[in-house]
């Protein structure tokens, strides 16, 4: 057992001043100029709180955020590797009439449980391997700017920095204190539809509507989700046509399938490329693509766990472990075979929602745990 947890509650004050620092630096995915602001001041603090690094490299993410790479070199062999990202759903000018508060214990803000809490607990997680000189392996931070859009700049990333680590450690909200060790696979795709346009009064017979037929295979759409096999299919944006009395030449709709078994995706890729219209004068188009491979527990993320679990119980925590529907940059590590624990940031609810929002008492505990996981691979 590792002093940590005390060392964490003395140092929550300055913890909630770092976080509410981040929380009120507004990062949305689709903003590269806030993003880039965020990131020069996340490499400042990351520095002051955990010391120079020994190598540092900040990526080009060309049109999205830029990735920061931190290593602090360790007493022990190996090397554990830390994932977080920057970027929120929120847009800029959210924080005007949803500031930072903290009432009984919970704090409320936009990016305060998506991530920037995890951010938090993984550099102070750093600073106290180090201050109170613990063995530890070598750690890396890696902190992405463009997860909550599908991390399509940082990918690659996260996979060449989490090859050979003894563990890559995600800092997403914890899901009702659970840690996650499955996540499904997403799947965003886009379908098209053309048909004729006519007078829907005077020449009825001569359109053919892309509209009716996208109500048709939305139906055959829906019909793909196998709940059993744990995939879902959502059709969640629809348009189409140019007025009520024309036959619609125009209609799209966007769809969100979720997998936990990767043979679904094969499924139902087939299934959405067969796509056809009931009227053969209406043309189908499908463009998009599988945004994330399902994380399913493999034999090295399952031992993982396991320490991580001993970590807790040590320290007379419970920790339980949880599947989710949602994805996360563990999925792209999980995918490779190799061990990636997720949901070891913040204790809260509320993801991509107004009632998002960290549990303060959990802070101390969720980094002391980080600091004795990666401590006890020195042993």
């Amino acid at each position: 057992m590792t002093p940590a947890p005390t060392w964490t509650r003395q140092a929550l004050p300055a913890m909630l001043d770092d976080l509410r620092t981040l929380v009120e630096l507004e990062s949305p995915s689709n903003d590269k100029q806030l993003l880039d602001g965020a990131l020069d001041a996340i490499f400042r603090w990351a520095v002051d709180r955990a010391g120079e690094p020994d190598e540092f490299t900040r990526h080009d993410g060309g049109q999205y955020g830029d990735v920061l790479e931190l290593t602090y070199q360790g007493t022990a062999p190996g090397f554990v590797l830390l994932v977080g990202h920057y970027d929120t759903v929120w847009p800029v000018g959210t924080l005007a009439d949803w500031p930072w508060q903290i009432t009984d214990g919970v704090i409320s803000a936009p990016g305060v449980f998506d991530m920037k809490t995890g951010l938090v607990q993984a550099v102070w997680a750093v600073r106290g391997l180090r201050e109170l000189g613990l063995p530890h392996p070598t750690v890396r931070l890696l902190f992405n700017g463009d997860e909550e859009i599908g991390s399509p700049a940082s990918r690659a990333r996260i996979e060449a920095a989490s090859a050979g680590a003894l563990a890559s450690l995600v800092f997403e909200g914890a899901i009702d204190g659970a840690v996650k060790t499955s996540r499904k696979g997403v799947g965003i795709f886009q379908l098209s539809v053309t048909g004729i346009e006519a007078h829907a009064g005077l020449d009825p017979t001569a359109g053919a509507s892309a509209i009716h037929a996208m109500a048709d295979l939305i139906t055959q759409i829906a019909a793909l989700g196998a709940p059993a096999l744990g995939t879902t299919v959502n059709v969640g944006l629809v348009s189409g046509g140019t007025g009520t009395n024309v036959t619609a030449g125009q209609a799209t709709c966007g769809i969100d399938v979720r997998v936990s078994d990767p043979a679904e995706m094969a499924r139902v890729d087939a299934a959405l490329t067969s796509l056809r219209a009931p009227d053969p004068r209406v043309s189908v188009a499908l463009s998009g693509e599988w945004n994330r491979p399902p994380m399913t527990p493999n034999p090295a993320s399952q031992d993982l766990y396991a320490r991580t679990y001993k970590v807790a119980i040590e320290h007379g925590w419970d920790l339980r472990e949880a599947g989710v529907g949602g994805a996360s940059d563990a999925n792209f590590i999980s995918a490779l075979g190799r061990p990636v624990l997720d949901g070891l940031g913040p204790v809260g609810a509320g993801s991509h929602s107004r009632g998002e929002h960290t549990i303060v008492e959990y802070i101390p505990e969720r980094t002391a745990l980080t600091i004795g996981l990666i401590a006890g691979f020195a042993s």
